[in-house]
């Protein structure tokens, strides 16, 4: 088995590994300003996508150009997030070159899917192919990709402990060569317990002296998780951006949620904006959570309701995830200013950071790959894929970390 890493590899975005020249895994884009899009234009006989992300999918449509048709397989939430996402960033950047196709070429996603759940093997590309919850978002799978000669198990991005929406990986399926994901190899997680609490106890706080509480969040599945987390300390909240139809969603396809019932019961909890940005500013003067697009600051609702808060020193932003560097997310947490619609503003509002990670640390990462400890691992999406690869292998791992463009045989 040869694989080719066009993305991914060394770095978190554009996520895209090219097996034995005619299967595709994942064609995600690296968001940044401007975007970076997988090395290559491969042309595969079919693709196999691990989850709704936009580092796994952002570039998805592009594969349909011309006369280009190969099948798309997935499950019934990684097809609709990606439409989704491809959708929203033809709204956002259509016609340019932040935009990697057309809106005929995502038109042709619907016609080329092909969905499947867990554990149901299918073929593609020659290859037999079975997906595994992987404990991320809701949809998200590892990739058990046999071959007739080699079993290799694409881990994509997982979780081994549970959250409200999603329950933590558990599946340990054989295979002669993983390739894992190495996002947190440097972190531990806090207990997701002690998270909450000190999440919920702040926002509680805040709306009882008056403030208002600014949950900045990403629309697939920290979205949902924020609202389950809401409704179950029984936090007044508003639900603002993509992350509304997310849940509509979600809720459609109750199969691939931990517990769909829970998250009606805080879809029934929570108020979901529909609105412009007139009724946004009468509810950024309420005592209230206001969870909404987009995680980082750098779009979305959020444009509304920072302006609005940010003055009072009684009010919160909430950071609910990773801020990437060059985002106003994270200029915010470093200096307590932010660009937001191309002014500096400075936040008189409190700030505060929340570990609600969907990753495995790396506690979560070293327990996975116990059982594969006479298996041939390759590192891939982390900032530090060949430092974790060098610690697999002083522990006896045969353990390394590709090189973008890199073509590895197995």
């Amino acid at each position: 088995m040869n694989l080719r890493f066009l993305g991914g590899a060394g770095e978190v975005g554009r996520s895209a590994i090219l097996v034995n020249d005619r299967l595709l895994l994942d064609f995600g884009t690296k968001t940044g300003d401007p975007p970076q899009f997988p090395v290559d234009s491969p042309d595969p006989d079919a693709v196999v996508v691990s989850h709704g992300h936009l580092d796994h999918v952002g570039s998805i449509p592009s594969l349909l150009s011309g006369d280009r048709r190969p099948p798309i397989h997935w499950t019934p939430p990684t097809r609709e997030l990606t439409l989704t996402l491809a959708r929203d960033t033809l709204k956002l950047h259509g016609g340019t070159y932040d935009c990697p196709f057309t809106e005929e070429e995502v038109r042709r996603v619907t016609q080329v899917s092909e969905t499947h759940g867990y554990r149901e093997p299918f073929t593609a590309a020659g290859h037999e192919i079975t997906f595994y919850n992987a404990g991320h978002i809701p949809g998200s799978a590892h990739v058990l990709v046999d071959d007739g000669e080699t079993r290799l198990l694409y881990t994509a991005d997982f979780h081994t402990s549970p959250q409200r929406l999603v329950a933590g990986t558990t599946a340990r399926p054989d295979a002669d060569a993983v390739i894992c994901e190495s996002t947190y190899s440097d972190v531990e997680h806090e207990a997701r317990s002690a998270v909450e609490e000190a999440f919920a106890e702040s926002v509680k706080t805040t709306i009882w002296e008056g403030g208002t509480v600014v949950v900045p969040a990403f629309a697939i599945g920290r979205t949902q998780e924020m609202l389950m987390i809401c409704d179950a300390y029984d936090i007044p909240c508003y639900v603002d951006g993509m992350g509304t139809d997310v849940t509509e969603m979600l809720l459609r396809n109750p199969a691939f949620v931990r517990d769909a019932d829970a998250l009606r019961r805080a879809k029934s909890h929570a108020r979901f904006v529909t609105g412009r940005d007139g009724q946004r500013k009468r509810i950024a003067d309420q005592n209230t959570a206001i969870i909404t697009t987009s995680g980082m600051l750098s779009g979305g609702p959020a444009m509304t309701y920072i302006p609005e808060i940010r003055d009072r020193p009684v009010n919160k932003i909430a950071m609910t995830g990773y801020q990437v560097e060059g985002t106003p997310g994270r200029e915010l947490l470093e200096t307590g200013s932010a660009e937001i619609d191309g002014r500096v503003m400075p936040v008189a509002a409190g700030v505060e950071q929340y570990d609600f990670s969907a990753h495995a640390d790396r506690e979560g990462l070293l327990a996975f790959l116990d059982a594969y400890q006479d298996t041939e691992i390759l590192v891939n999406h982390g900032d530090r894929c060949g430092a974790f690869a060098d610690e697999l292998a002083g522990v006896g791992y045969r353990a390394s970390a590709p090189d973008i463009g890199e073509t590895v045989s197995l």
